[in-house]
């Protein structure tokens, strides 16, 4: 007993209430539903309760986490060149993945998938490269691209195998655009991107 009432702890407590926060939030998105709707849950879950935890918890302007226009000249150019760089890529991915094909073969691009698609993946980025990546920025530096990463990693292990591994880098590099930038919406675009050009392409192959 005496040994652990000499033990001194010094949390950053709002790292402490990110690291919970956002714990919890993928674990209530993975075990429960809000809403009928995935994409709304994920709306509700990764971008108004971070927003909710900065104004109210914080006092913080969203702003500081990303949640602005940012550097749009360099946004835009990075995004443009990443669509072109990525878009090959994926097409490889699938003319030799069966299993990343069948995935996303499932359905139909429908207008109602790309709305839904981009409602949750605004909230995703926001949830990772901003509420997370910049909260991490403030207290470990550029260690923060890597830790952000992770969670976003383990957040796709429901997806196929070639995705997934890859996600730990794609994450990194999300967030280096964003810490770029100080904006989450070119990480977005270009994640838009990659989700709709990865299931056009997929159904090309039926």
């Amino acid at each position: 007993m005496k040994k652990w009432s000499k033990v001194n702890l010094d949390f950053d407590i709002p790292v402490v209430v990110v690291v919970i926060a956002s714990t919890l939030l993928l674990l209530a998105d993975h075990y429960f539903t809000v809403t009928s709707v995935k994409a709304f849950d994920r709306l509700v879950l990764f971008l108004i309760v971070p927003l909710v935890i900065l104004l109210v918890g914080f006092r913080r302007k969203p702003s500081e986490f990303g949640f602005q226009l940012g550097d749009w000249r360099t946004g835009t150019w990075i995004t443009f060149v990443s669509m072109i760089l990525i878009a090959p890529l994926i097409w490889l991915v699938l003319r030799f993945s069966p299993e990343m094909r069948a995935y996303y073969q499932v359905s139909r691009i429908t207008v109602r998938f790309v709305v839904l698609a981009v409602l949750e993946l605004m909230a995703w980025e926001f949830f990772f490269r901003g509420f997370m990546y910049f909260s991490y920025e403030e207290k470990f530096g550029d260690h923060a691209l890597w830790l952000q990463a992770v969670p976003f990693a383990m957040a796709h292990i429901t997806k196929p195998a070639v995705e997934t591994f890859t996600t730990l880098f794609g994450g990194f590099l999300f967030a280096l655009v964003a810490r770029r930038t100080r904006s989450f919406l070119y990480p977005f675009l270009i994640h838009l991107f990659v989700a709709l050009f990865t299931k056009f392409a997929a159904q090309s192959f039926l």
